[in-house]
């Protein structure tokens, strides 16, 4: 029995998924990984957040990035979806404006209030937003443990 999702199911698992681990290359090709909220539009995923952050000076320099999401405790319940592909800076207005909505209805009832926060990260979020667009290549790896029937 494979452990293998379709291509549709490992979408699904990239859609469903709270927290994405994002990881892009340094100038000397060190690569950076971070945890990151996302959303899934049109085959593509979108990550925002301060203009100001390094990922996105990274990704203008070497567009090359890798993305998973998973999710399991115990090694019968570990669920996975890997990609790598091509990020970019997304310029269009209404694309952006699409992702933000979209991360909106996501991740706003997580989110900290502004209020909540000490000055220095409310000042820090307060800047000029940037949002990366991830195109996948062809190489979508994943794996659904749950598949093998082991409790």
């Amino acid at each position: 029995m494979s452990v293998r999702l379709g291509r549709e199911e490992a979408w699904d698992v990239l859609a469903r998924a709270h927290t994405g681990i994002l990881t892009s290359l340094r100038r000397d090709g060190t690569p950076v990984t971070l945890p990151v909220w996302f959303v899934v539009l049109d085959g593509r995923i979108y990550v925002s957040g301060p203009a100001t952050a390094k990922r996105h000076a990274r990704v203008r320099r070497d567009p090359r990035v890798s993305f998973l999401v998973e999710s399991g405790e115990r090694w019968a319940e570990l669920c996975a979806v890997h990609v790598t592909g091509r990020a970019r800076l997304v310029t269009e207005p209404e694309l952006g404006a699409r992702v933000a909505a979209a991360l909106d209805a996501k991740y706003g009832a997580f989110r900290t209030a502004p209020a909540a926060m000490p000055d220095a990260t409310r000042a820090h979020y307060r800047v000029e937003r940037a949002t990366i667009e991830i195109t996948p290549d062809d190489r979508l790896l994943s794996w659904d443990n749950a598949r093998l029937g082991v409790r």
